[in-house]
């Protein structure tokens, strides 16, 4: 995401005011000219549905098309799109009350409306009008649906397009803990700054708080994606391959295409009121991001003090004025509206945060929401490699790699692009020292100085969110070559498992990538299940163990490793590993190990084995036998359009047979929402999964994490379900006349 310097919390005064919607407050009329300009764009557009529900965009400009997708995505699920807007400007607390205050805080510390509005009226005339088309395509919707009531915002500006420019499911401000938030602005400065010559940092001490914020026993499903490039002399026709495989919580980014008569033909994955493809392809080319790339953002550990209730902090030989501003946080409440007004600091590196051993940490991290923007449109437009890398020199985008492949058969891979040089001499894994002028940032890297690879001679290329040092077969980059920043992820399960299915590729067809991007092996429980027989042939005759686990093991040394909806070892495996998880995940977040590494050699034979026992009782007590098929147990369901979903053991689901992404499974399903059904139900993984081929015509299959509609009312709600569960893909339909052939419906924007 974004920041914008702007300002932020203390502490203090509530006011309460006249009970009044957040809608009225919002709502400004319409002028007869701003209407007949709407009206007007809307006949510049036409938009296609084909047999999926999935929205073809046809402008004669590139705002015409940003007006019709928008347009679109607020027929699909205005609601999505709202939120995403509202929580980008800090103003989730006027719909949802007091409890969400600190998150707009968070957004708060970086999002200021004044500023975002200098900074639209600055910008070159080709994004304004984008942002213009932007903001009048969801205006138009709402005149033209009266019945849709916003929860806040009932007229769209165009410089909010700017609060949310770079489309990953959670942007950079995300990494500031909320709940230290409120511990630093939530209570009396002074008794903070009191603390300022207090005990030394402690480098385990952001650990040892995360742990004590709320452990739930379970890392929380992995976030990021899968990315995998394949090279003409790989493939069975002779043409790139691009497998585009985000992992999100499901109904996060709907499927679109939008066009133009000014270059633009884009298709793929938008995150819900964005105006740019996020993930997708054009005619020419395709791009795919994963998240986490190299380490962009620092925290500065400064030393504070007060004269004459000002704040300041030490830099150099000097001491500086730390910038003080006031934050009006409104928030909803039983009787109306009030107001809780708190003041943030900054120094000069950034918004404090917290304190941390005596020390406030100001937080530093890319503020260019203007070029973000660009590079985010720029690239669907892109026609060749060289235009592609140009785009990239904006080097905005902060928290993605990028796997790339084109019609003119290259491929290739950029570990991050916004990477800030440093001074190699300080570990900035950790807080550093604010005062000393030489941690800071000295410009960005060039892209070509980061991690990046073209054309690889293995023909391959990967990412799942892990290190760059694999993923290339013989052709990855070294990474000792490197400043240690420039990679802040290891290597996963995932990774290992991506490296073998790739490096032996030969003949690859569409089919055959996605075959490859859903195989059923389960790298993570290689070293476990081999530990947990050797536990088990150990046991002594006489163990209560031995008998009680004796078909559990025998089940587990025949399984392959490979998952299925008729295997029982899968079932007993995963609940097996969880319940490892559980019994390990304070220790392993305490030594900062991921925990489903620390199960593979941290836990005893004792602990491993009568995890296994758990794991039976609760296959047991919630289906009646431990040998229950995976299928029967790992399901598909979307029964409402809700944000936060819910779910119900007896109404009709799909099994699905992959897992969690924890467990090595290149298509991940996991459960993120509060489980308090018995079945598990997957609201994370595998959303939009598409597999393109470039040449003179592109070719690719897709396939959608129930269907584009929010509406359960809508026969495109679920339409895509059954596929989804079975990993079977639909066919994309990109030029106008295979479109034509399967058209549901062609309209004008508000016809």
């Amino acid at each position: 995401m974004l920041p914008c310097v702007h300002a932020a919390p203390a502490a203090a005064r509530a006011e309460t005011l006249p009970a009044q919607s957040a809608t009225a407050r919002a709502a400004q009329p319409f002028t007869p000219a701003e209407l007949a300009r709407m009206r007007a764009g809307a006949q510049r557009v036409t938009i296609l549905r084909d047999k999926w529900g999935i929205p073809h965009v046809f402008g004669k400009t590139d705002a015409d098309a940003v007006f019709g997708m928008v347009y679109a995505q607020a027929e699909d699920d205005f609601n999505r799109v709202e939120l995403n807007y509202i929580n980008a400007m800090g103003r989730l607390a006027e719909v949802e009350g007091e409890k969400e205050i600190w998150r707009d805080l968070r957004m708060k510390l970086y999002i200021d409306p004044a500023a975002m509005k200098a900074k639209y009226a600055a910008s070159p005339a080709w994004l304004k009008k984008l942002m213009d088309a932007f903001a009048d395509g969801l205006n138009h919707y709402l005149v033209t649906h009266p019945q849709v009531r916003p929860k806040l915002i009932a007229r769209f500006e165009p410089w909010m397009a700017l609060s949310f420019s770079e489309g990953s499911i959670g942007g950079d401000i995300e990494s500031i803990e909320l709940k230290r938030l409120e511990d630093f602005y939530g209570k009396p400065r002074q008794a903070a700054s009191a603390s300022a010559a207090a005990a030394p940092f402690d480098a385990r001490a952001p650990r040892l708080a995360a742990l004590a914020d709320g452990d739930k026993g379970f890392d929380a499903e992995p976030k990021g994606s899968n990315g995998f490039a394949i090279a003409p002399k790989l493939s069975a026709d002779g043409r790139a391959l691009l497998m585009i495989n985000p992992h999100t919580s499901f109904y996060f980014r709907p499927e679109i295409h939008m066009a133009s008569e000014q270059g633009l033909n884009a298709y793929g994955a938008v995150t819900w009121g964005q105006f740019f493809i996020y993930q997708g392809f054009n005619d020419r080319l395709g791009w795919m991001h994963t998240s986490g790339g190299g380490d962009v953002i620092d925290e500065y550990l400064e030393t504070v003090s007060e004269r004459g209730g000002k704040f300041y902090y030490r830099y150099g030989k000097q001491e500086r004025a730390l910038r003080a501003v006031p934050i009006a946080l409104p928030y909803k409440t039983a009787d109306g509206m009030a107001t809780r007004t708190v003041t943030a600091y900054f120094s000069h590196h950034g918004p404090v945060v917290r304190a941390e051993g005596g020390k406030w940490v100001a937080v530093k991290m890319m503020d260019d929401p203007v070029h973000a923007l660009m590079q985010s449109y720029a690239r669907t437009k892109a026609r060749n490699y060289a235009e592609f890398v140009k785009v990239m020199q904006l080097r905005t985008n902060s928290s993605n790699n990028t796997v790339y492949a084109d019609g003119d058969g290259n491929i290739a891979y950029f570990h991050g692009n916004f990477v800030p040089r440093r001074d190699v001499r300080f570990d900035w894994t950790k807080p550093v020292d604010g005062s000393n002028p030489a941690t800071e940032w000295k410009g960005l890297h060039a892209v070509k100085e980061t991690i990046t690879v073209f054309n690889p001679q293995s023909g391959y290329i990967s990412n799942t969110n892990n290190w760059p040092c694999t993923g290339f077969g013989a052709s990855s980059p070294d990474c000792a070559r490197y400043p240690a920043y420039m990679w802040s992820l290891p290597q996963n399960a995932r990774g290992i498992h991506a490296e073998r299915v790739l490096h032996d590729a030969r003949g690859v067809t569409l089919d055959n990538l996605i075959a490859r991007a859903y195989d059923s092996y389960l790298t993570a429980f290689e070293p476990l299940v081999p530990a947990v027989l050797r536990d088990w042939d150990a046991l002594p005759a006489g163990d209560p163990l031995k008998a009680r686990l004796a078909a559990q093991a025998a089940a587990l040394r025949g399984w392959d490793l490979r998952f299925s909806t008729v295997s029982v070892p899968t079932s007993l495996a995963v609940y097996w590993g969880q319940e490892m998880v559980k019994a390990s995940a304070a220790r392993a977040r305490e030594q900062g190990v991921p925990v489903v590494d620390f199960i593979q050699t941290g836990l005893t034979s004792r602990e491993r084995l009568d995890a296994l026992a758990r794991a039976s009782a609760k296959l047991e007590a919630d289906f009646g036998s431990w040998q229950t098929p995976w299928g029967e147990i790992n399901r598909f369901q979307r029964i409402s359009g809700d944000v936060d979903q819910h779910y119900d053991d007896g109404k009709p689901s799909y099994p699905v047979a992959f897992t969690s992404a924890n467990w090595g499974s290149l298509a991940s399903f996991g459960m993120v929402a509060k489980q308090t059904t018995k079945r598990i139900y997957g609201d994370r993984g595998n959303s939009f999964v598409a597999a393109v081929e470039f040449g003179p015509r592109v070719r690719a299959k897709s396939i959608l994490a129930g269907g584009e509609s929010g509406d359960p009312a809508s026969p495109h709600f679920a339409d895509q379900a059954e596929l989804y569960s079975r990993g079977e893909f639909k066919d994309v339909l990109f030029y106008k006349e295979d479109i034509e052939k399967a058209l549901e419906r062609r309209y004008h924007p508000g016809e």
